[in-house]
């Protein structure tokens, strides 16, 4: 990556995501298999403070990410369905949207680029 908004994006993408599966399947023990609460309390505040985090994060590295206006949308929306914040996640790792501006000086898309110190002159 080519700086710490994106391992921050895909970390807290990747833990939205895991909680909504977590609250899933508290809420199939619940309901479906009814064996009590099924740990929907804790999962639901846990899974809430994750979904308010993801949308707190996705603005914040919007901009130094070089994201447009419609990557913003798309990634705030992908909070929405189960799991689709990891669906997004790799799909702007594909895209290199997670590597940010810096891309074009490293070459490409700069994932496992670290800043190369100039050539001295002559060389």
């Amino acid at each position: 990556m080519s700086n710490k908004a994106a391992v921050l994006f895909r970390v807290v993408a990747v833990a939205e995501a895991f909680s909504w599966a977590g609250l899933l399947v508290g809420m199939f023990l619940k309901y479906v298999v009814e064996l009590g609460e099924g740990g929907v309390p804790v999962l639901g505040m846990v899974h809430g403070v994750m979904f308010v985090l993801y949308l707190a994060v996705t603005l914040a590295v919007a901009r130094p990410l070089g994201w447009s206006g419609k990557v913003l949308i798309v990634a705030l929306l992908a909070s929405i369905p189960p799991l689709f914040t990891w669906v997004f996640e790799k799909w702007a790792l594909r895209r290199g949207r997670l590597d940010g501006p810096q891309r074009l000086r490293n070459g490409g898309t700069g994932l496992f680029v670290t800043e190369r110190e100039p050539e001295p002159a002559g060389a």
